[in-house]
């Protein structure tokens, strides 16, 4: 009997708690009350519940966001305070020169090339 659960079934009185017994009590009448072990679900549960939470309150504000700044957009647009674009170019398009040229500029020369030119077939995959 190493333990005090051990000693409190087989009807031993630990000398600690023998200790605060008052004197003059019938040892055979004394109940020993032991206290449960922590339980660690409750803890675990809010936890989980509050970060659930949080996570619920910034996916709505994200998406009140969104809705409020596509109205204010709309409107914006329909009363031509501001224009907006969404360019979908696709990634086999080459980029195209910019639409205004520089008339003082003057002509480039080609560079000399010391080896032959390889076909353009090479450099695409």
């Amino acid at each position: 009997m190493q333990l005090p659960e051990d000693q409190l079934r087989a009807g031993h009185i630990p000398a600690d708690l023998y200790r605060q017994i008052p004197p003059g009590s019938d040892l055979r009448k004394v109940v020993i009350v032991q206290e449960a072990p922590r339980s660690y679900k409750g803890p675990i549960v809010l936890t989980l519940v509050i970060i659930t939470g949080a996570i619920a309150v910034l996916l709505v504000i994200a998406f009140v966001v969104q809705v409020v700044a596509g109205a204010a957009v709309a409107v914006l647009s329909a009363t031509g305070g501001i224009g907006y674009t969404i360019n979908r170019a696709s990634k086999q398009r080459a980029l195209s020169r910019p639409a205004t040229r520089r008339r003082y500029r003057s002509p480039r020369k080609r560079p000399v090339r010391s080896r032959p030119v390889r076909s353009r077939s090479r450099y695409t995959k």
